[in-house]
């Protein structure tokens, strides 16, 4: 497990990022490993889609964290879990649960600092102690992705140093709780987004999205992380519509 979290530690370099297309079953995890990848990450949108249900937690934590274990069962690389707010809302309750993910030989999460199911996000304090909990039950070898979700709540043209800065400060702040890595969605601005790179103390993942910029150009401006989100699962189930309107309609 140790060797696993570190080398998907390592792959997290500003300028040359890790690449995530993100998974939602094993049958997916091993069609992407076997295209290339060195780690897998998956979709919340994606697994729960998957499985009939929305985004948003509405998926059951059960469901979740058997997908995880069939999934890290069923491939040798690394692989993160996108956790979305924990599915509890205390520290100590959100703790519990990212424990019983880590036992499934996952080896990180994404963490968000969204109400799920609610609006806006987490006070920045709060949210802290949450992560601090969950580094405290996982250990040193579990890789806390914290995510922030000021620029997906917001619209790209409002998206301005005042938002960078409020991003800054929570990067700061979920490091020194113990966060790993730092996520900022939906931020796709490169001068923005290579500030929030210079100045975050965590490795900087971008979302890769259809009208994003492209991935050298995100790298470029010193991105250590890219993932894919929902998308590949989007495309997925389009084409299979597509298939099966073809076979349909000869």
């Amino acid at each position: 497990m140790t060797a696993k979290f570190d080398r998907f530690a390592a792959l997290h370099e500003p300028r040359a990022p890790l690449i995530l297309f993100n998974i939602w079953d094993a049958g997916s995890a091993k069609a992407v490993v076997a295209a290339g990848a060195q780690a897998l990450a998956t979709g919340s949108a994606s697994v729960a889609g998957a499985n009939g249900f929305g985004d948003g937690e509405a998926a059951p934590l059960d469901l979740v964290i058997d997908n995880a274990a069939r999934i890290v069962a069923s491939v040798d690389v690394p692989v993160t879990i996108d956790f979305e707010g924990g599915y509890a809302l205390a520290p100590d309750e959100v703790a519990t649960n990212v424990a019983r993910l880590a036992a499934t030989g996952a080896v990180g999460c994404n963490f968000e600092d969204q109400v799920v199911g609610g609006e806006g996000l987490h006070d920045c304090a709060f949210q802290s102690a949450r992560i601090a909990a969950i580094r405290a039950a996982t250990g040193a070898a579990f890789f806390i992705n914290a995510r922030t979700d000021i620029f997906l709540q917001s619209k790209a043209d409002t998206h301005d140093e005042a938002k960078v800065d409020a991003a800054i400060a929570r990067a700061h702040a979920y490091a020194k709780a113990g966060a790993s890595g730092f996520f900022v969605p939906g931020l796709a601005n490169l001068e923005l987004l290579a500030r929030v790179c210079w100045e975050s103390p965590l490795p900087v993942n971008f979302m890769a999205f259809p009208g994003a910029p492209d991935a050298k150009a995100v790298a470029d401006a010193g991105v250590a992380r890219i993932s894919h989100g929902p998308f590949p699962w989007r495309a997925a189930m389009t084409g299979l519509e597509d298939a099966a309107r073809a076979a349909f309609n000869p």
